[in-house]
């Protein structure tokens, strides 16, 4: 081993540096400003595997999404300059939806700095904001090891994307045993968590809030993982009802009565008439953004569970904030609550209608495939053990309404930052976590073009090596970018705009043929269950190529009438707009 003999550069000591916070696998791509580097890792190949993404960018979405179905830190490596500038959106991705990422990122030589050298970028600028918490030039051998430490302690505590910058000729350099002197920082490869629960009175004052509401509403996010069963026992014993941001989605069994579905603009009817309708809400682990879809401030006294102490009132004003780990303030809090029965048969009768108002939905008439259909049919089929990875457009919509995750399928999208090009770098590191298991990847025809159909050589690369082969690709192909496209009828009143909108057809099933994959496409509503069992039984990746409508609305659940109308003002400016407006019409009536 290299750590072992007398020629170890500082590249060799990062490595083993990976190798002691546990570190398996590095996302990246080449370039010269890292060639010791790579070196170093062909010398650990079977410690730590270099996973090389098609793109800088997809490196850092992979790195990302393996922090979000492995709970861990994600590693992401790349060159100076282009390489550095490449990984800001997935760095992005990890801070906005608060996830521990370390980027380790090349220079160039020390001794070129400033002098306006061949790629020479300011990788201080330019990470600052997206690694706010921690960006570190390695300048001096003894320097690595309690940087690396630091970045990794930080990204885990803060949940956030940090980043090591490291000069080439760093790189190059020996790295001595440190000795005990001033100004030589030892540190060690260690981190921990505490169990932090709120004292006693705030939890009695919280109880006093939650037990005097008639009509309480729970909002659940992504920081209620792990606390699934203290939620529940909360919603049962008050007799509220439960909704879920996008991020909580995969948390809870939406098949229980009481559970209203997503909240927010591609949520259900019943997650509107909840939050509408709550006098008291409690809210567990989650920041969501969409503020116009929580109660009218001062309609509802509120609660608000979360371990970091600035989202607490972030998003709605909050009388009783509860700092501390979900499931142990919960744990304490439920003991506290009265039991009652609440509103539950009027949250029940939320769900009924929604669930019948979902039904019509699929089944609507529409001139191509109905997408809502297609994402419809795979809750009948998905396996138990499958992971799920969506992309951003009309996808999200389909996904947060109509695929019912089976208990225990984790399920990650790009949220809060919402960048179009996540789901196929997701769906390669939840992979790679985890080969025996297989992953379902849902993207449109806009993602899929972006940078989906490059990352499709990934698999192609790869996929022999994964003990189970099913990686299942769903592009919806419409020939749009729908999402826009109804906000730009939503929002402005304006019609869609052709060449902006417009996505160029392609072959996708075809193109993964090519590749060695296999491709299905479908486009009647009668051959999706066939195709998904196909798909999902296939002894290799396949991509299901969905020819579907691109008229079917994307609008929120109980539109006002003022909204709707605008909507149609835009649709009627369209030559082609006579299926749309028919579709909306029919859906806001389903909702009366």
């Amino acid at each position: 081993m290299t750590d072992a003999t007398e020629n170890r550069t500082v590249a060799d000591g990062l490595v083993q540096r990976l190798v002691d916070w546990d570190v398996d696998r590095v996302f990246g791509y080449a370039g010269d400003g890292i060639d010791p580097i790579l070196a170093a890792l062909r010398r650990r190949t079977g410690d730590v595997d270099l996973v090389t993404a098609r793109h800088e960018e997809m490196a850092a979405f992979m790195a990302t999404g393996h922090a979000k179905y492995s709970g861990t830190v994600g590693v992401c490596l790349a060159t100076q300059g282009p390489g550095a500038v490449h990984l800001l959106n997935g760095l992005y991705d990890a801070k906005l939806d608060r996830k521990p990422v370390v980027a380790i990122v090349g220079q160039v030589v020390s001794t070129a700095l400033g002098s306006g050298y061949l790629q020479e970028v300011d990788l201080h600028t330019l990470f600052k904001d997206v690694c706010a918490q921690y960006v570190q030039t390695v300048m001096a051998p003894e320097q690595l090891e309690h940087v690396l430490d630091a970045a990794f302690r930080t990204a885990l505590a803060t949940s956030s994307p940090v980043c090591v910058i490291v000069p080439h000729d760093v790189q190059q350099a020996p790295l001595p045993d440190a000795p005990h002197a001033h100004g030589i920082v030892h540190s060690s490869a260690t981190f921990a968590r505490s169990r932090a629960v709120p004292d006693t009175e705030a939890l009695e004052r919280a109880a006093r809030v939650l037990g005097e509401g008639e009509r309480v509403a729970v909002l659940v996010g992504q920081g209620a993982r792990g606390a699934e069963e203290q939620v529940r026992a909360l919603v049962e014993r008050l007799g509220a009802g439960v909704t879920t941001s996008l991020l909580g989605k995969p948390l809870l069994d939406e098949s229980l009565p009481y559970h209203c579905g997503v909240m927010g603009h591609l949520g259900t009817t019943a997650s509107a008439e909840l939050m509408s309708g709550c006098d008291t809400l409690l809210v567990v682990g989650s920041n969501d953004p969409w503020t116009e879809f929580y109660p009218e401030p001062g309609q509802a006294r509120a609660v608000q569970v979360d371990v970091t102490a600035r989202n607490i009132g972030a998003k709605y004003p909050v009388e009783v904030p509860l700092v501390g780990d979900a499931a142990a303030t919960l744990e304490a809090l439920v003991p506290l609550l009265p039991e009652r029965t609440g509103w539950r048969a009027d949250v029940e009768g939320f769900v009924r209608t929604w669930r019948e108002i979902a039904d019509r939905r699929v089944h609507q008439e529409t001139e191509r495939l109905n997408p809502q259909r297609v994402v419809h049919e795979l809750s009948q089929l998905l396996p138990d053990d499958a992971q799920v990875a969506v992309d951003v457009g009309s996808v999200v919509y389909w996904y947060a309404r109509f695929l019912r995750l089976p208990v225990g399928v984790d399920a990650h999208l790009s949220s809060t930052l919402a960048s179009m090009g996540s789901a196929m770098p997701y769906g390669i590191a939840a992979k790679l976590l985890h080969p025996d298991r297989p992953v379902v990847a849902l993207a449109g025809d806009g993602a899929m073009q972006m940078n989906g159909l490059l990352e499709l050589i990934t698999v192609a690369h790869r996929w022999r090596d994964w003990a189970d082969p099913r990686f299942v690709v769903l592009v919806l192909s419409n020939g749009d970018l729908a999402e826009v496209s109804w906000e730009q009828r939503e929002m402005e009143g304006d019609p869609r705009f052709p060449t902006s909108q417009t996505v160029p057809d392609f072959p996708y099933a075809a193109y993964a043929d090519l590749l060695g994959l296999a491709g299905l496409r479908v486009e009647a509503g009668d051959d999706l269950r066939e195709a998904w069992q196909e798909a999902l039984g296939a002894d290799r990746p396949v991509v299901v190529e969905a020819i579907v409508d691109p008229d079917t609305p994307l609008l929120a659940p109980l539109q006002p009438e003022k909204k709707l109308e605008q909507t149609l003002r835009g649709l009627e400016q369209e030559d082609a707009g006579g299926q749309a407006a028919r579709l909306l019409r029919e859906q806001r009536d389903q909702e009366r």
